[in-house]
């Protein structure tokens, strides 16, 4: 049992028949950001990788131009809540009042509300001069698949992982909300190597728009994901030359944008 999963008693029920058994859920808990000590948004959040997760919400937000220009991540916790306090680099000033859309965020809010293709165009700087292989396209929902083991006990998780041009996992992430497991994803990716390397992102559902922005921002030349794209995500993808990808799974694939990026 990790502190991802909690253990609860359920009621499993067949025709007539009823029994009492154990199952394992995906926790989900909130978590307090904290630019230096001033509270800046409350996330709820899957327990695990919450570095990477804050990191990743400066970095697809705009908040910061790189991991290196925070100094320090520092954590609290009590038997009610968990904080992390971001101290930024020497010489580093963030303006919360610019960003900050809403004090709480549910695990599947996102962008909760700030919505243009223009706003996300300020700050996003997604690969334009890449391509990658059809058959490496194709396989890539398989291979996060292969990096869920919370998925595989709990059945409730949510996946993202950022993959080179290659196939290659830099990083992958679970999360109960979507836009959470994106965050950590990027952000573990991110403190490993930045800028980031011509990449995918790899999402195990839909790909809302604010699932591209968050790869647009972070410089993913392209979003893969196992289910639809919305109407906005494809605009958005189309507006920035970047690579989108539906309906991936076992080997077929639906091009939604970027179709100029695949090769043979």
């Amino acid at each position: 049992m990790t502190d991802r999963v909690r253990r609860v008693s359920v009621i499993k029920r067949v025709g007539e028949a009823a029994e009492r058994v154990p199952d394992a859920v995906a926790a989900e808990e909130p978590l307090e950001i904290r630019l230096a000590e001033s509270p800046f948004a409350v996330v709820m959040r899957t327990p695990g990788d919450d570095d990477d997760l804050v990191t990743g919400f400066l970095l697809t937000e705009g908040m910061l131009l790189g991991p290196d220009e925070i100094g320090a991540l520092v954590r609290t916790d009590d038997q009610e809540s968990s904080r992390i306090s971001v101290r930024f680099r020497e010489g580093v000033e963030v303006d919360p009042t610019r960003f900050q859309r809403n004090l709480f965020m549910s695990s599947s809010c996102g962008v909760c509300g700030k919505a243009s293709i223009e706003a996300v165009q300020l700050f996003a700087q997604p690969s334009r001069d890449f391509t990658v292989r059809r058959e490496i396209v194709g396989s890539l929902t398989d291979r996060l698949r292969a990096h869920q083991p919370t998925f595989d006990e709990t059945g409730g998780l949510h996946a993202a992982g950022v993959f080179d041009l290659e196939g290659t996992a830099l990083a992958v992430r679970e999360d109960v909300g979507r836009h959470n497991a994106v965050d950590k994803a990027i952000g573990a990716a991110a403190v490993r190597r930045w800028p980031l390397p011509p990449s995918l992102l790899v999402v195990s559902g839909r790909q809302s728009f604010e699932i591209v922005q968050k790869a647009a921002v972070a410089g993913i030349g392209g979003v893969i994901g196992v289910s639809a794209p919305s109407s906005l995500a494809v605009e958005l993808a189309e507006s920035l030359a970047m690579l989108l990808i539906g309906f991936s799974r076992g080997g077929a694939f639906n091009v939604y944008a970027g179709d100029e990026h695949l090769v043979a």
